[in-house]
């Protein structure tokens, strides 16, 4: 019994060939994995990639100008349509298409034989109650003419007085006058024709001064003011920049549109502008301060918003931004980047966030315009 226990003991100690095979396994495959980690982390620090090169900025606070804009038309200070006041025959014309008149000057004659002939029969009346008021004078101070008479005599010499400018009147409306100085227009009419009372003549116009009309959302009226100056600009003269100065503000708000009419008043030396001209206007406003600009390159649209890559400590961040107006080629950064932050503005494209960056030929900032 002894030497059977002695034997097991001795069969149980000893190694099978299958434990000897599992293990021989084990190690092997210990052997494969510590071999590829080796490989794998070698290969990483031979291969890794190199710094991407960008261009950067680096972000300002600035005092940027602000502008309202808008678009108007323009409006002569000084235009009129010339009319007859009278009914008559055109007799004269006195001016051409295209021409400067001065004020009160004679443009067009209506015939007005009659009222002339009306006239000379009306200061001979006056003439001859002239003469009865004096007789009667003199008489009534000798008692030779009672005094009613002498009141009778003087009504008649101011009636005939009256009968005079009457007629006068008649003869001036007869004549169309040039009410100021200024260019006329086409003529519309034609020597012999026949005028009703307001049929046109000729327009008038003074172009020495311009209103420039506007309107502007209601929102904004705080930021108008009476005053204030105004840049206009006309595709008549894409090259030219012409200023002027708000003198009024529509004290009611138009109530299908919701906007408010603004009129401001532009000298327009050699007439180069006309009236009736559609213009751009940009009314300043008081700079912004603290504004930051960035480079309209750095900015990435994607579907969550626009952002900008950063760099932060030789590595690419990505930061969200909201963005503002534009300006030229700078776009305005309302939130999400500081003055002194380094910004990205081209190469950005390579960039993931946390990869190493390379600056080279850092952009210059241009100023707002």
């Amino acid at each position: 019994m002894s030497s059977a226990s002695s034997r097991l003991t001795e069969y149980t100690r000893r190694p099978t060939p299958l434990v000897i095979a599992v293990l021989i396994l084990i190690l092997i495959f210990a052997g494969i994995y510590a071999w590829r980690g080796y490989r794998l982390s070698a290969g990483s620090v031979a291969y890794a990639p190199p710094p991407v090169e960008v261009s950067t900025v680096t972000a300002q606070a600035e005092a940027l100008p602000q502008t309202l804009n808008a678009t108007g038309s323009l409006q002569a200070v000084r235009e009129v349509l010339l009319a007859s006041e009278a009914p008559g025959r055109v007799d004269a014309i006195s001016f051409d298409a295209g021409q400067n008149v001065g004020q009160g000057s004679v443009l067009v004659r209506l015939f007005d034989g009659q009222e002339r002939a009306d006239r000379a029969a009306a200061v001979s009346r006056l003439k001859f109650a002239q003469i009865q008021y004096d007789r009667s004078k003199t008489l009534a101070q000798t008692g030779a003419e009672p005094e009613q008479l002498l009141q009778q005599r003087e009504a008649e010499l101011s009636q005939a007085r009256a009968a005079i400018q009457q007629i006068d009147a008649r003869i001036t409306q007869k004549t169309v006058r040039a009410p100021f100085s200024g260019q006329i227009g086409l003529r519309r009419v034609n020597l012999g024709q026949y005028l009703n009372p307001g049929d046109p003549v000729a327009t008038l116009t003074a172009l020495d001064h311009l209103y420039v009309n506007f309107s502007v959302p209601q929102q904004l009226l705080t930021k108008l003011r009476v005053g204030g100056t105004v840049t206009v600009r006309s595709d008549a003269m894409p090259d030219r920049e012409f200023s002027a100065r708000i003198n009024a503000v529509e004290p009611v708000v138009g109530n299908d549109t919701r906007n408010i009419s603004v009129q401001a008043v532009m000298p327009n030396a050699g007439g180069v502008l006309r009236s009736g001209l559609y213009v751009t206007v940009d009314v300043a406003q008081s700079p912004r301060d603290g504004a930051i600009l960035v480079p309209a390159t750095a900015i990435q649209t994607s579907a969550s918003g626009e952002s900008v890559f950063l760099v932060k400590g030789g590595k690419a961040a990505l930061v969200p931004v909201t963005v503002g107006s534009e300006y030229g080629e700078r776009t305005l950064v309302e939130s999400g980047i500081r003055a002194g932050d380094v910004v990205v503005t081209t190469g950005q494209l390579r960039l993931q966030p946390g990869a190493a960056v390379k600056v080279v030929a850092p952009a210059a900032p241009k100023p707002a315009r």
